[in-house]
């Protein structure tokens, strides 16, 4: 089961208080909050199917919103990396474009706009976190464990960004954001941000358009070196981007929305630098010089169109229907790589290329939820998922098909019940999922780095019924526990499969193993709630028969190896408002064990990779706030790590970080200053650290020092 947490509150409603991110495990409760505040944090499941709060599900779930997403993202660059830093259980960042090895819970996560999936199901491009502007998301809801509800993708949870929306009253409303950055001081690490947004609304019509623009320098990490460049899977420094973002909607009656959003984001890099290789036996990361990119840089677009239609008063329930297309373009780096080479377009064995990845999604959500006649501590929901998308991947210089052009099409009908028992002590929260795929795959050549292989296209397809049930106890307001069981489902990287085909007379339909990742998470937790201190703590178990993993290849290319998975971890949280005004301190680990069968013979006996799962981690994070002023600094952990049955050049030394910010209300206006690694830490970033342990083009060292100053202001 997985729940969209949407906010009721706009963005620019006259004197809206800044909104605290909120955590828990979201379990039932029947009795009234037991002050004003728990109540204003009430939040309620809308997009998710339900209309119940979110307390009703038997779910892990954290929420960052309002002025807390503003100053995370001010301090740490980008949505991912800001929640990458605020979750423990969620992956360091690569610090990349691209997300590939990000998990959440050592599996992949499913990215959504307002609802509207980010994945590419067939060949993922890995930059579903770069497809919004910061500037323009309300709030993120991050759910942490594998479910089914939302569709493919979501095994280790889910990130929703939810946009913002216009005026709460008649009137114009603005918000702007200048922004700058530094590394180190140095002028080619200088960036700069530009965003702006205009809002109107008059009696039921209201709408919201607006800019985002954005350059970024060079990264220098802690040593004053220039960060390498991944120039094949992309990057973030040395890049420019813009982002264009409008929502218009219309009141029907009273219990009816209509509503359009419509969003269109690119960032490509600049192409200034070349890399300079490192060395990992020295420890002496790669770096960069002014020079001249081969090739287009890497780049990424998104544009996403949305309708959606809610009415909360049809037929004594509620009914919610979305319509969406979304379309991304990956462009990869290009490079002399051996997979390109063909000896009949160029017999020298230095024929350069770079591949891009194009996908079409069309797709439809329909729900309908009402309490059941005569039993209405009975909530039922009943609707129906449909996905339609389109994927090729090319190398654009020479136009060879590397993914010929796969249709996915997934069907799936979902039922969910909830209910109250007791008085509200007990909840009982059961539901299932029945998923349709089909795959068209048409006949195709592979690249003769593969033997030029003929391979004969099909239709696979797989059925599965997903199930997911759940328990909540809740004997006093404010305490709560509960136990559940979901499971959530992914397909592997077909596009990686269908290219790498080396057998000669191959039929897709004998051939390809499109049986879907079916994670089986079962998880229990408790959560405190009262008076000052607020506390929640989770252990779950995750197991896959026919698991997928990335598995690196000599050419530093990764591929796709179906073999059974096990996790386990623990998580907790809490938070604790001291008795001087303003001051919060707040705690947060997880703990991962990852576990798989890579030779086959049975035994769970070789530890998952850093590919495929992250680090134990410790946040510590001290906040005070009294009007003008704010100030928090946090320090990140991230414990070494042994892979057992691994490259011992790949084990993590783990580092930790101190960050910090400051603000100071003007007004309506908000002057801002952040410094991640205050310290100015050398280090380098997990995911280089623990993969080709003779890579040195592809050794990262983390970003030094870096300021962002910020002025920003609702108009």
């Amino acid at each position: 089961m997985v729940i969209i947490l949407m906010h009721t509150q706009s963005a620019f409603a006259a004197g809206e208080p800044a909104e605290p991110s909120r955590t828990g495990s979201a379990q039932g409760g029947h009795k009234k909050p037991a002050s004003a505040s728990e109540a204003s944090e009430t939040i309620i499941v809308t997009a998710a199917r339900s209309s119940l709060p979110a307390t009703s599900l038997a779910l892990n779930y954290q929420v960052i919103g309002g002025t807390d997403l503003r100053r995370d993202v001010a301090l740490y660059g980008s949505m991912i990396d800001a929640v990458s830093a605020r979750i423990p259980a969620f992956s360091p960042t690569r610090e990349k474009l691209s997300g590939s090895g990000e998990t959440l819970r050592g599996r992949s996560l499913l990215y959504e706009i307002d609802g509207v999936p980010q994945s590419t199901p067939i060949r993922d491009g890995s930059r579903d976190a770069y497809t919004i502007d910061p500037f323009f998301v309300e709030k993120v809801e991050v759910i942490l464990g594998s479910n089914a509800l939302q569709g493919i993708g979501a095994t280790g949870g889910v990130v929703n960004e939810v946009t913002v929306e216009g005026p709460a009253t008649d009137g114009l409303a603005a918000r702007s954001l200048v922004q700058g950055t530094a590394n180190r001081m140095r002028t080619s690490t200088v960036g700069g941000k530009l965003a702006g947004s205009m809002a109107w609304r008059h009696g039921v019509f209201d709408a919201l358009v607006g800019a985002a623009f954005e350059g970024r320098g060079a990264f220098v990490d802690a040593r004053g070196r220039l960060i390498g460049q991944d120039g094949t899977e992309g990057e973030i420094q040395d890049s420019r981007s813009r982002s264009i973002f409008a929502r218009a909607g219309v009141q029907l009656r009273r219990s009816g929305r209509l509503e359009l959003v419509a969003n269109h984001f690119r960032l490509a890099g600049n192409g200034d630098y070349v890399t300079i290789p490192g060395n990992r036996e020295t420890g002496i990361p790669a770096s960069a010089v002014s020079g001249t990119t081969q090739g287009l840089p890497a780049s990424a677009n998104a544009t996403l169109l949305s309708i959606s239609y809610r009415n909360s008063g049809l037929l004594g329930g509620t009914l919610s229907a979305q319509l969406f297309l979304n379309r991304t373009i990956d462009l990869f780096g290009g490079g002399i790589f051996a997979t390109f080479q063909d000896a009949r377009i160029d017999p020298t064995g230095k024929l350069f290329d770079q591949s891009e990845n194009v996908s079409r999604k069309k797709g439809a959500k329909f729900s309908f939820e009402r309490g059941l006649p005569g039993l209405e501590r009975l909530k039922l929901i009943a609707g129906l998922d449909m996905l339609v998308d389109r994927t090729a991947q090319t190398l654009k210089r020479t136009n060879r098909k590397w993914v010929p052009p796969t249709t996915f099409r997934s069907v799936a009908p979902f039922a969910q019940a909830n209910l109250e028992l007791a008085g509200g002590l007990f909840r009982l929260i059961g539901g299932v999922r029945l998923e349709n795929v089909r795959l068209n795959v048409p006949d195709y050549t592979t690249l003769a780095f593969y033997g030029s292989r003929n391979v004969t296209g099909g239709t696979p397809a797989f059925h599965r019924l997903l199930e997911n049930g759940g328990i909540i106890f809740e004997p006093a307001t404010g305490v709560r526990a509960y136990a559940s069981y979901s499971e959530g489902y992914t397909v592997p990287d077909v596009g990686r499969i269908l290219r790498a085909v080396m057998e000669p007379n191959v039929m897709i339909d004998r051939y390809l193993d499109l049986r879907p990742v079916v994670s089986d998470n079962r998880e229990v937790g408790v959560e405190w709630k009262r008076g000052a201190f607020d506390a929640s703590a989770s252990y779950f178990w995750s197991s896959s028969r026919l698991g997928s993993i990335l598995v690196r290849n000599a050419d530093g290319i990764f591929d796709v190896v179906r073999q059974p998975i096990q996790l386990e971890g623990f998580e907790a949280r809490a938070t604790w408002r001291a008795p001087l005004p303003g001051l919060q301190l707040s705690a947060a680990v997880a703990t991962l064990v990852g576990k798989t069968d890579a030779n086959g013979d049975g035994r769970l006996n070789e530890d998952l990779d850093g590919a495929n799962i992250g680090p134990d981690r410790l946040n510590l994070s001290a906040q005070w706030e009294h009007e003008p002023f704010f100030l928090r600094g946090t320090i990140r952990r991230y414990f070494p790590r042994r892979f057992r049955g691994q490259d011992p050049r790949n084990d993590f030394s783990g580092y930790s970080l101190l960050d910090a910010e400051a603000g100071y209300g003007l007004g309506k206006a908000q002057l801002s200053i952040a410094v991640s690694n205050l310290l100015n830490r050398q280090y380098i970033t997990y995911f280089s650290d623990t993969q080709g342990p003779t890579d040195d083009l592809h050794f990262f060292a983390g970003r030094g020092r870096t300021i962002i100053v910020g002025l920003s202001r609702n108009w």
